[in-house]
């Protein structure tokens, strides 16, 4: 019986290893991109009035996309679904029949349908009422527009180019769709690759569409719209492959979709916290000076990387499985696959925040310091990163702790904390921004998403969900003690800012590559001589 347990075990741990690396390696080539695209829009629009304006504009629709789509759609629907997927196992296993997943692919057919209306009425509006959303988040910009102050063409242009991007909820909402469906049925690679599209949309529109547009925003604003539309298409074979391309039906009160209600209802006040810690952030910074926005940008999109490739990676993959392991009633394997979520994060995170905080300036320089990105916006960039990265682990933490909430079906805790997230985010805010300006909006955030994951782990001990055990503990502080060592090596060969700068572009990225492959080798060495091994990522149930 042990012997079955501990194969069970390394089955599990070898499943949700190949299904992490499948996301990772997909999102690795969506972080690339995006750093790409990131790197045409500081060459093109600098960080001046264009980009600030763009930046924000693209920021609404996005903001509701990680609302209604990926966030707490997927937080709500994911459970339900992974709970109708077991139900169709155990039916086909009683009746001794081929698993036709009938249960679950009318429960598709009603969500799609019923979210297809309300997307649709959700769009419309935004379209519509693209001044009143700038209005809203941009206020700054809206009362130098009234007043006919310096400045007010940023309300005029927002609107516009804000009317162009808002399409792109629909799309994206119904590719959050069909992904989520995808992933609880392991098929994770189609959605983790799908993001990649929108990027090579947008760099394709910045290179080749702005000289047929009004400005590079405008071009900017359509490759968000065409990047949409085409992530939308993409998955649709997919899901007609898997059986689960479905007739969309009107459904409110099905059991399927009212259960998803009830759950939503929660997801998207949690799930809406952050997003309007960020949206705060931009209304604060609209009426600091011009670049606040666009140097928060940069800085947000340079944490995004580590995060999105290590924490969302294992975090989409965690989700699923946690509420499978719920639907079936198993405590252990999930408390389990927590722990292996928090090891696995920590492995990735802390060298990526150790060699971010020491490359900082270099990484910023080589990315985007051509064109319009100045030295200037160099200096200013990395004070901001700086500020988020001191909030890393936690941002990541947060990614394994919430779906522990969201699979057991509580979405009501995770949204009494992050109330408590946001109303800390906005003291701080508050506190900070008179005397560090744009700084002090990183370094909000970063210490309320610090509160944020410290409260959703007290929680999940409160309930016997989660505790976090001695051998974990010593594990992580083995892997501090070795991204300090890679601090030091790294730190030895890296040169002044001055020197940086005194390097042509080939120097730079030599020198740059040279300090990242030192660093990653001097932590490898480390992690082993300290004892860390591949059996530390096995599902250990206690």
């Amino acid at each position: 019986m042990q012997i079955e347990a501990d194969y069970g075990d390394v089955f599990l741990s070898k499943k949700l290893i190949k299904s992490g690396l499948i996301v990772s390696v997909m999102t690795l080539v969506s972080r690339v991109l995006g750093l790409i695209r990131d790197v045409v829009i500081a060459n093109v629009m600098g960080t001046g009035l264009m980009a600030d304006v763009f930046l924000f504009a693209n920021k609404i629709p996005n903001f509701l996309r990680r609302l209604f789509a990926e966030g707490a759609f997927a937080q709500a629907f994911v459970p339900v679904l992974s709970e109708y997927q077991v139900k169709d196992e155990q039916q086909a296993e009683e009746e001794g029949k081929q698993n036709n997943h009938e249960k679950t692919r009318i429960l598709i057919g009603q969500v799609s349908g019923t979210l297809g209306v309300i997307i649709t009425g959700v769009t419309l509006f935004g379209m519509l009422a693209s001044p009143l959303f700038v209005m809203l988040f941009g206020f700054g910009w809206f009362a130098d527009w009234y007043n006919d102050a310096p400045g007010g063409e940023k309300f005029t242009l927002a609107s516009n180019l804000l009317s162009i991007t808002f399409p792109y909820l629909w799309f994206i909402s119904f590719a959050a769709l069909s992904g989520a469906v995808l992933n609880t049925m392991g098929r994770f690679a189609v959605a983790a690759f799908t993001p990649v599209l929108l990027n090579i949309a947008i760099i394709s529109m910045a290179i080749f569409g702005a000289p047929y547009t009004e400005s590079p925003a405008h071009a900017l604003a359509w490759g968000v719209f065409l990047g949409g539309l085409i992530q939308f298409l993409f998955q649709i074979p997919f899901l007609y492959k898997t059986g689960m391309l479905v007739k969309p039906k009107w459904s409110w009160h099905s059991e399927g979709v009212s259960k998803i209600r009830k759950l939503i209802v929660p997801a998207l006040f949690g799930v809406s916290v952050t997003q309007i810690n960020l949206l705060l952030d931009t209304l604060i910074a609209s009426f600091l000076i011009t670049g606040s926005i666009s140097w928060l940008y940069y800085a947000d999109r340079l944490l995004e990387f580590p995060l999105g490739l290590f924490g969302i990676g294992i975090a989409t993959v965690v989700l699923p499985s946690l509420s499978k392991l719920h639907s079936k009633n198993s405590p252990e394997e999930f408390s389990a696959t927590i722990d292996w979520g928090i090891r696995v994060i920590s492995l990735f995170g802390w060298p990526a925040l150790a060699g971010l905080m020491v490359l900082a300036q270099p990484i910023i320089m080589v990315l985007f310091m051509r064109g319009e990105f100045s030295q200037h916006d160099v200096i200013q960039v990395s004070m901001a990163l700086f500020a988020y990265l001191s909030g890393l682990l936690s941002f990541m933490f947060i990614k394994i702790l919430a779906p522990g909430y969201y699979a057991r079906q509580d979405t009501k805790t995770p949204v009494k904390i992050g109330i408590k997230a946001m109303v800390a985010n906005m003291f701080f805010n508050l506190m900070l921004a008179p005397f560090l300006g744009y700084v002090g909006l990183a370094l909000a955030t970063t210490l309320s998403a610090t509160l944020n994951a410290w409260l959703l782990y007290r929680g999940l001990k409160a309930k016997g969900v989660y505790e976090l055990p001695t051998k974990t503990l010593i594990f992580i502080g083995k892997l501090v003690l070795s991204a300090l060592v890679m601090v030091l090596v790294v730190y030895q060969l890296s040169s002044e800012f001055e020197v940086w700068l005194a390097m042509n572009f080939l120097k730079q990225v030599e020198q740059l590559t040279l300090c990242i492959l030192a660093g990653v080798a001097s932590y490898l060495v480390m992690i082993i001589l300290l004892g860390v091994r591949l059996g530390d990522f096995k599902v250990i149930k206690r």
